[in-house]
This record gives C-alpha cells, sequence and structure tokens, in this order.
C-alpha cells in the first residue's frame, strides 16, 4: 500500500504541485470538464443537496450553481495540492486578512481563542497562512486518514509553517495541557457527527441538520472566545478571511447558542455565493427524531 500511495505521489501529484499557476489552473479546467461532464462525479449529491438547500432556485438556476461549483472543487484540489511545495510567501500573498488586531488583542490578554470556520471557498491555505497574522499558538484539529503514507504526507504539508496539528482524539488532552498557554483552536465544524445523538439540532438551509458541537462545548468549559474566520473567493487563487467575534462570554450563553451562532454565519456565507460550498459531501445523511 506504501509503495503504490509513494509511486502516485512523486510520479503525479509531487510534480503536479510543481506546475506553475497558470498551467495548474488550466489543468484545472481540463479536470472540469473530467469531473463534470464525463464522469458526473458525485452528480447525485450535488444536485439534491442544492435543491434541498436552495428550493427558491429553478433548474436552470441551480445547473448555473453546480457548474460554478464544480469549476471552484476542481480549482481547490489542485490549490490542495500545490501545498505540497507551495512556500510561505505563496500562500501568505494569496490570503487577504482582514481584522487581524482582534487575534493580537487577545493574545496581549494572554487569552486562548477557539476559531470556527466551514468547508467554505477554501479552508486550508488561510489555515497554513494564519502564524504570519497571529501572535497565538496556532493549533489545528484534523482527522487522520487510513493511509499511513498520505496522513504523513499531509501532517508535513499542514504543519510546515508551524501549525499544531491534533488528531480529534487528542482534543481534549491538547486543551488540558495548554490552557494556560495562549493558543487558537481551529475547527472546522460543518461536518456531519459520527453519533447524531451527541450532535446539536439546528434548521440549516432549509433542512434539519445535525452539527458538532466541540467549539461551544470547549469554549464554554475554558471560557475561550469563539472567533469566527469568514473565508471568502475574491478571485481565482486569492482569497480572504475576515475574523468576526462570535462571543467573548461564551460562560454566559445558553446551550446551543454558540452553535446555532457559527451556524448562521456560515448559512449567510453560502447563501451569498453557494458556489462555493463543499456540496460533495451527504451532509445530510441523519433524520431528526421526531419520536
Amino acid at each position: 500500500m506504501n509503495f503504490f500511495s509513494a509511486l502516485l505521489y512523486y510520479l503525479f501529484l509531487f510534480p503536479l504541485s510543481l506546475l506553475p499557476e497558470r498551467v495548474m489552473y488550466a489543468f484545472s479546467d481540463a479536470l472540469y470538464f473530467i469531473f463534470y461532464h464525463l464522469l458526473g462525479y458525485r452528480k447525485k449529491v450535488v444536485v439534491g443537496n442544492l435543491k434541498k438547500s436552495l428550493p427558491e432556485k429553478t433548474d436552470a438556476e441551480i445547473k448555473q450553481i453546480m457548474k460554478k461549483f464544480y469549476r471552484h472543487f476542481c480549482d481547490i484540489f489542485l490549490e490542495g495540492i500545490k501545498t505540497f511545495t507551495a512556500s510561505e510567501k505563496y500562500i501568505t500573498d494569496r490570503v487577504q486578512v482582514v481584522n487581524g488586531e482582534l487575534l493580537e488583542n487577545y493574545y496581549h490578554q494572554n487569552r486562548s481563542v477557539i476559531l470556527a470556520t466551514g468547508h467554505y471557498a477554501n479552508w486550508e491555505w488561510p489555515a497554513l497562512a494564519f502564524i504570519r497574522h497571529s501572535s497565538h499558538h496556532a493549533l489545528g484539529i484534523y482527522k487522520p486518514v487510513s493511509n499511513k503514507f498520505f496522513d504523513k504526507k499531509l501532517q508535513q504539508t499542514r504543519s510546515k509553517f508551524g501549525l499544531t496539528l491534533m488528531a480529534i482524539r487528542e482534543v481534549a488532552k491538547y486543551f488540558e495541557e495548554h490552557k494556560t498557554i495562549a493558543c487558537s483552536y481551529g475547527f472546522i465544524f460543518d461536518q456531519s457527527p459520527s453519533n447524531p445523538d451527541k450532535g446539536h439540532w439546528v434548521t440549516f438551509l432549509n433542512q434539519d441538520t445535525v452539527v458538532l458541537t466541540g467549539v461551544e462545548r470547549y469554549a464554554r468549559q475554558y471560557d475561550f472566545p469563539v472567533i469566527y474566520g469568514k473565508i471568502t473567493k475574491q478571485k481565482r487563487g486569492m482569497y480572504r478571511i475576515e475574523y468576526e467575534l462570535v462571543t467573548d462570554t461564551p460562560q454566559q450563553t445558553r446551550n446551543g447558542e454558540i452553535t446555532e451562532a457559527i451556524m448562521r454565519i456560515n448559512e449567510k456565507l453560502i447563501l451569498a455565493a453557494p458556489e462555493f460550498y463543499l456540496w460533495t459531501h451527504r451532509r445530510w445523511k441523519y433524520k431528526r427524531n421526531t419520536v
């Protein structure tokens, strides 16, 4: 397994990551034709998600959003490969930061913060660029992949500029060990929980949706401010992250309030430009228990 994975990486992915930007995006255009027109990659899932999430849209509008989504999807797929060899300057030059002083204010108070964001635009590049606009010790949560070769490569890539990665199973330990250090904890929160009974139900994009509660649980336990990183795509290969305070007093919030607040911000971003959300995920596989 590792031999074939290494072969794939060194003969295909590594050379692909070295392509000049102009060539990379030309290749993305070719991938769009393959994924959308030839393979129809997860088209049923994408169409179903779009129609249920945006019921006011006509079939023609859904089709246009879907085409734009697949173009963007191919872009971020190749941008993800690009990160294997991209320099720190390459990444930071492509991520504009707005309201970064919000983070620094908390750092100077020696307060840790919890950063929340969703699968929108490009969540990888802002995470890599984070340590250049915040003095916090940056920790990001990741889900290990079963392929050991690629799990190691992804860890090396995501941590190469100073981000500390913590596996999902290690999160509680990291919070306890770093509770006296000014840290930023990055959560991509809009995934389906493995156990829906442990999630929180909200109405999101016109559907009953169960969401992870880690952001809220740790914020309330340690009294860490919650900040949303609003990532938007400015143009091809250029992104903007704007930091917005969700709450400075998490222990004074009611149960579910923080989770619902970050889902509302996420929803607003998606409705403004739905083509940049990750529609290929089977996001709504669980049904709310109405009994």
